[in-house]
């Protein structure tokens, strides 16, 4: 049974430019018309959910994903078209909406949860739940805003999961407290899911769309691109997402020589380096001894890459100079996950490379034949510095790369391997 259904759904927002805010602003622009303009959020959309589905929604910011799930709520209405929701909707969408500051946690629990529909005595029958689910403690019992942002968001998470709803939509509210609670929060979810629940969820986290959904709908600037298993919507989404970052860095100035040799390097002491990376801000530091002068991620035919598929080659190459009259030299990498992960490391003198005999100029290569690394976000570290560990110029996060894969493996990197049966 089909128990959200939308037909051809088109929702418009009216935005105004230079909108008078004070007394003082009207006057002076009393004859002035504000410019009025109308952004679409959601261009002709029709999708259909059936009972018991959990359906992930994916997307990048601004693509319609929360718009939807608003006019999923009722909260917000269609510009034009229709939705047909058969059921009981709770909406976990703004998480402590109809806390009280002032009042402590058992007293927001019944004025939260009455905002979902719940009746005092169904509340007073959850409280039990609803508090251990918390796990806030004797805090329970004091004014929310004595509580920390996690604690709050656990409170909210606890009053909005009690609820009993045939259908559950969740916009990116799973992320609420430490890893431990989180995790309870998704098996909360998947209990729901075991009970033939309809569940939507809007998560940047794919692993959770992949654990978690059966269905998944991509939206990209408010028109439904793909729909169907979670796995294949989000290769869809992450290639798309890969053309686009490669189209950009084509448009856009790379590390260059000029940028890096005007780059001051002060001695024993650390900076900042804004220049040096279109990606992030970059840090720098070293004695000039020895100077990287250009860096570039290179795919085996040797083109300019910041995106690469599981499996594919990949060259980190690094345009030195050395400064001064010095053979004791040993250059390094290392490649660490967006959240800090490091991931591998190594240099020349580990490996056990001279470069003793090396010239004052030159280029040093790391060549991967075939990186395994997973999909995922990835930053590299550059260094250049004496066997013993004297500082000649160390660049972090000098360049922010991606891989993606059609494979189905978790972790961080592929590991070659077979499967044998008998």
């Amino acid at each position: 049974m089909i128990v959200i259904e939308t037909f051809n759904v088109t929702k418009d927002f009216r935005i105004i430019d230079d909108k008078p805010k004070t007394l003082k602003d009207k006057i002076l622009r009393i004859n002035k018309k504000a410019e009025k303009k109308i952004f679409r959020a959601l261009d002709n959309v029709s999708v259909s959910i059936q009972e018991g589905d959990v359906v992930g929604l994916v997307g990048r910011n601004g693509s319609g994903k929360s718009t939807l799930l608003k006019l999923f709520s009722r909260i917000i209405f269609p510009t034009e078209g229709s939705i047909n929701i058969k059921g009981r909707v709770c909406s976990l969408l703004e998480l402590g909406a109809g806390f009280h500051p002032d009042f402590n946690g058992i007293e927001n629990i019944y004025m939260n949860a009455s905002l979902f529909g719940l009746s005092k005595k169904d509340i007073t029958e959850k409280l039990d739940d609803i508090i251990g689910f918390s796990e806030l403690g004797e805090f329970i019992y004091r004014p929310i805003r004595t509580y920390s942002s996690g604690m709050y968001m656990r409170l909210a998470f606890s009053v909005a999961i009690s609820v009993d709803p045939d259908i559950l939509l969740i916009d990116e509210v799973l992320a609420v407290g430490d890893s431990a609670f989180q995790q309870k929060c998704i098996n909360r979810i998947s209990e729901l899911k075991s009970l033939g629940k309809t569940i939507v969820i809007v998560t940047h986290d794919h692993s959770i769309v992949e654990k978690l959904c059966n269905y998944s709908i991509w939206l990209k600037n408010g028109v439904v691109k793909a729909e169907g298993h979670p796995k294949e919507v989000i290769i869809q989404y992450l290639n798309d997402l890969a053309d686009e970052e490669n189209n950009r860095l084509n448009q856009e100035e790379d590390i260059s020589v000029t940028t890096l040799s005007n780059t001051p390097i002060n001695e024993n002491q650390d900076f900042p380096v804004s220049e040096l990376s279109i990606d992030a801000s970059v840090d720098r530091w070293g004695n000039k001894k020895v100077r990287i002068h250009e860096i570039n991620l290179l795919n085996k035919q040797g083109e300019k890459k910041r995106n690469f598929r599981t499996g594919e080659s990949l060259i980190i190459e690094m345009n030195y100079e050395i400064m001064s009259n010095n053979k004791n030299i040993s250059f390094g990498i290392g490649l660490f996950r967006n959240d800090g992960l490091c991931c591998y490391g190594t240099n020349t003198d580990v490996d056990k490379i001279d470069c003793s005999k090396i010239s004052t100029n030159g280029i040093v290569k790391f060549i991967v034949d075939s990186c395994e690394f997973l999909p995922g976000e990835y930053w590299l570290d550059v260094a250049v510095h004496s066997k013993e560990g004297e500082p000649y110029d160390y660049i972090v996060k000098a360049k922010k790369f991606m891989f993606f894969s059609e494979r189905n493996d978790i972790g961080v990197m592929r590991v070659d391997h077979k499967w044998e049966i008998t």
